[in-house]
């Protein structure tokens, strides 16, 4: 089996909020993936103690011992109990009701000897390869299909659409949302590898159009992961006429995992 892994924050002065992981048991049968994408705050505030990276690490861990200590727990059940974990952690000091208290968005994937589980919740992506090189990439394309004026302002967003029916979801507080993923499991034997990236990677398909998701496993297949997170940094360094608008932060935290059988 080959793993590799690359995270990188897009601005050296700020923490990297997303996480990632990689769990395989003890019993060496079958293991996990972990890929968060933190979301970054507003200055306003989120009515928490707490920091992002905080958040994302605490979820993260939680999810990566869960799914590796627990099996037979399906993945939605799994992402549910770590958000109520990493809640009780700070419920007494935070204002957990608040629309912009820590949250991420969430990949995560699980496989044995039988079956590849796979959840995604929010705009990270998750591609898996057929043992005949054809790549299906699966997406939570919720927040992609809102009209551009409804994403106008933060204020809008919050109120409006974040975690709300007809808008996206994020893991942050209610463990409920877990079951607002998409989801679903295919047999082992049809899945050669895969590849999961928060949005700070995806760009190098879903912004600058360098590729599709096929190209995009290519280049990480054959060049790693990091490989991929330098093309996306070169290509915002270049972007200095802003060529392609609504991309949010000029340089976002870029995470790429890719597992290979």
């Amino acid at each position: 089996m080959r793993t590799e892994l690359a995270s990188e924050p897009g601005d050296a002065d700020r923490p990297n909020e997303d996480f990632a992981s990689v769990g395989l048991p003890a019993s060496g049968r079958g293991g996990s993936v972990v890929v968060l994408d933190g979301v970054t705050p507003p200055r306003t505030g989120t009515g928490c103690l707490h920091s992002v990276p905080w958040f994302t690490a605490r979820l993260g861990g939680a999810l990566t011992e869960l799914t590796v200590s627990l099996p037979d727990v399906p993945l939605v059940d799994a992402l549910s109990r770590a958000i109520a974990r990493t809640s009780e952690a700070h419920a007494a000091t935070c204002d957990l009701s608040h629309p912009r208290t820590p949250q991420a968005t969430v990949v995560v994937v699980r496989w044995n000897p039988a079956t590849v589980e796979y959840l995604v919740l929010s705009d990270s992506a998750l591609l898996l390869e057929s043992p005949q090189g054809e790549v299906t990439p699966v997406l939570d394309d919720r927040l992609a299909l809102l009209p551009r004026s409804a994403l106008a302002t933060d204020a809008l967003v919050d109120s409006t659409l974040r975690n709300r029916e007809g808008g996206f979801f994020t893991a942050a507080a209610d463990p409920s949302v877990a079951a607002r993923a998409v989801t679903g499991t295919v047999p082992r034997d049809r899945v050669r590898a895969l590849a999961a990236l928060t949005d700070g990677a995806s760009r190098w398909v879903e912004r600058f159009e360098e590729g599709d998701w096929t190209d995009c496993f290519h280049l990480v297949r054959k060049e790693g992961p990091q490989a991929l997170v330098d093309r996306v940094r070169s290509l915002e360094r270049s972007d200095t006429a802003a060529t392609f608008p609504g991309r949010g932060k000029r340089h976002d935290d870029a995470t790429v995992v890719y597992v290979e059988f």
